[in-house]
């Protein structure tokens, strides 16, 4: 088989990023979960539920076949919600080599383990030098990236080799990869910052005004930098891309399903109603569950993580949150930090 690039999940990012790297010149073969799902998206040459009028390029082959997805891939990438990632990386294991790299575009933080996304891949590829494992985190709105606009991204790894491989086979024109050595960092950053977006989102649907959303986002930037110095990440990865950018990204884009989340439940939706109505998964949801345990695990202050999960599973009103946080004890600025 021809030399391609394995993506798995067809989700608004997985097809995403095969649009992207097809148009780029790489042969794709794009893993769905079902004959039915991969018979209609080669049939249709689009994926009607997460990007309509968004064409396949040629390059594209969707596949139910899972070995047949993988084999002969050099750079495979697991492209699936945080919570479902562990059971999709036992399913590939089997096909999965020692020669191959490994890339995850999840951004989250799995509940009970609190594991990052490359720690799963550590404990179910023990196959697999870690120095393989990569991380693809960044400010990367799906549908705009689809539709042609330009975007950059972090691939990060351990090892410089394997995040330059994936740099220079998947860049293109329009999607720019900056390479980066920072796992935790730029992990915890992409996971982190879907719960600020929740925030960001209930915060314009009040009406707070610029000064309020610039001190929320300046405080995110500081919560997540402080989780991330505790846990052994570098502070200035916080400023980058993965951080900053994904952050503003995130927080601001009426794209961002997040953010639409916030925006709902201020406007007096309960949290179940949205989820029910909606097939697109919104990880700011579980990563406030896992940010808080992992944060409270480590012994780290995380108002902001406290009231969006006060906000999710406690029924407190977003309006309420605010207050409390306003009425917080003073602080230096950086405290914590340091």
């Amino acid at each position: 088989m021809q030399e391609h690039v394995c993506i798995i999940g067809t989700g608004s990012w997985g097809t995403t990023l095969a649009i992207v790297f097809a148009r780029a010149g790489q042969n794709v073969s794009l893993w769905a979960r079902s004959r039915d799902e991969s018979d209609a998206l080669n049939t249709r040459r689009e994926n009607l539920d997460f990007l309509p009028g968004i064409a396949f390029p040629l390059t594209v082959h969707v596949t139910h076949d899972l070995a047949e997805a993988v084999r002969g891939a050099r750079i495979c990438l697991a492209v699936v919600p945080s919570q479902t990632f562990r059971d999709n990386i036992r399913q590939a294991r089997p096909y999965l080599g020692s020669d191959q790299i490994i890339v995850s575009a999840a951004k989250g933080i799995e509940l009970g383990t609190l594991q990052r996304m490359s720690e799963i891949l550590r404990a179910e590829l023990p196959h697999i030098d870690p120095a393989h494992f990569v991380a693809l985190s960044g400010p990367n709105l799906a549908r705009e990236i689809a539709a042609g606009l330009p975007a950059s991204t972090v691939a990060a790894s351990p090892d410089e080799n394997a995040a330059r491989e994936v740099q220079q086979r998947l860049n293109s024109p329009l999607f720019r990869i900056y390479t980066h050595n920072d796992v935790t960092g730029v992990e915890l950053a992409g996971a982190l910052k879907n719960v600020y977006a929740i925030a960001a989102g209930a915060a314009d649907a009040l009406n707070v005004g610029e000064n309020a959303k610039a001190t929320l986002l300046t405080r995110a930037l500081a919560e997540m930098t402080r989780l991330g110095a505790a846990l052994g990440a570098n502070p200035l990865t916080f400023a980058g891309l993965a951080g900053i950018g994904d952050l503003m990204c995130t927080c601001h884009s009426p794209h961002s399903r997040n953010h639409t989340l916030g925006e709902r439940l201020a406007r007096g939706e309960k949290l179940a109603e949205i989820q029910s109505g909606t097939h697109m998964v919104a990880e700011g949801v579980t990563t406030a569950r896992a940010a808080r345990a992992l944060a409270a695990a480590h012994g780290i202050e995380m108002p902001l993580v406290e009231q969006v999960h006060a906000v999710l599973f406690a029924d407190k009103s977003p309006r309420q949150a605010i207050g409390d946080l306003m009425g917080r004890g003073a602080k230096t600025e950086f405290w914590g930090i340091g």
